[in-house]
């Protein structure tokens, strides 16, 4: 059986689904353009143009990731990325929050769901990226159990979704909003599509 398309989450205005990809992909390009610079320079790794996102955006739309996003009248101020394992990689995960809906405990949300998710697909472990200054995404990810490794300057973790309490499921609908902040990561997706702009790049 299939997870629930919404979750209402309450008292905030907004709400918790995952986006149908190819009809709804421009309110996660305009979510992610929408990013304030210091939260696009973590979440990408850098100062990256309006044009890098938009190519971002198209591709997670066509290969296959899910996009769980929290929604304020109509516009998705949060998402959650599950991008699918390539060969013997494991499935990645990335979040980004609008500054608007930070302090609001969108991301313990975001993550829920995306475990639920993840776990619902068949998943048993996920990978997550993090940079060595983001002290909030570190704290997060360590609270739903990854355990990191800091190497080349970034955070490397993964998360045994086998050992994560079905509890987690169960709050989904009834997970109250408590004080957080955004926390962004950026995944082996951002890497490839850079690399190919660079190679592009060198080859013109």
């Amino acid at each position: 059986m299939a997870l629930e398309q919404t979750v209402r989450t309450k008292p905030v205005s907004g709400y918790v689904r995952t986006l149908i990809q190819q009809e709804e992909l421009p309110l996660l390009r305009d979510h992610l353009l929408r990013l304030d610079p210091e939260s696009r320079h973590d979440r990408f790794n850098g100062f990256l143009d309006d044009s890098f996102i938009e190519r971002y955006a198209a591709r997670c739309a066509d290969d296959g990731t899910v996009i769980v996003a929290y929604i304020v009248d109509g516009m998705v101020r949060g998402a959650a990325e599950l991008h699918p394992p390539e060969g013997d990689s494991l499935p990645e995960v990335a979040f980004s929050v609008e500054s608007s809906a930070r302090r609001q405990g969108v991301g313990s949300v975001l993550f829920r769901r995306l475990i639920a998710e993840a776990r619902w697909k068949g998943f048993k472990s996920l990978r997550i990226t993090t940079g060595a200054d983001n002290h909030a995404m570190r704290a997060l990810a360590r609270k739903f159990g990854a355990h990191l490794a800091f190497r080349h300057g970034e955070s490397t973790g993964t998360i045994d979704l086998t050992k994560t309490p079905e509890a987690e499921l169960a709050e989904l609908a009834a997970a109250p909003f408590r004080a957080g902040r955004a926390m962004l990561s950026f995944n082996s997706t951002c890497w490839k599509l850079l690399s190919s702009m660079v190679g592009s790049n060198r080859a013109a």
